[in-house]
């Protein structure tokens, strides 16, 4: 696990109950790449998958899975990157938000 977390900086690591397997989380899919690279994992004939969604309320977001063998195990990784493209509150709009919510 020292090589993981050296390799990446893993936001989770869970062991899963078949005690073979590891679910292995990346806060951002360039995070998940650059471990498959580093860990010499980035075949291109490893089973991977990236899609676009939505959350329930509507928040767009990239997803990859990648599935690799690494040290005899089996690892279930995944990240997720939000990909709606609004910016920053305005100021105006923040700080009547700030005021609103001081007064309650």
């Amino acid at each position: 696990m020292a090589e993981l977390v050296l390799l990446a900086d893993p936001t989770e690591i869970r062991f899963l109950s078949d005690g073979t397997s590891l679910a292995v989380e990346f806060a951002s899919i360039a995070d998940l790449k650059s471990w498959l690279r580093l860990a010499g994992l980035n075949d291109p004939d490893m089973l991977t998958a990236e899609y676009d969604n939505t959350t329930t309320d509507g928040r767009a977001y990239r997803q990859m899975n990648a599935y690799p063998t690494w040290h005899g195990w089996k690892v279930y990784a995944y990240a997720t990157d939000y990909t709606d493209t609004t910016g920053p509150l305005d100021s105006s709009t923040a700080d009547r938000l700030a005021a609103l919510a001081v007064a309650r």
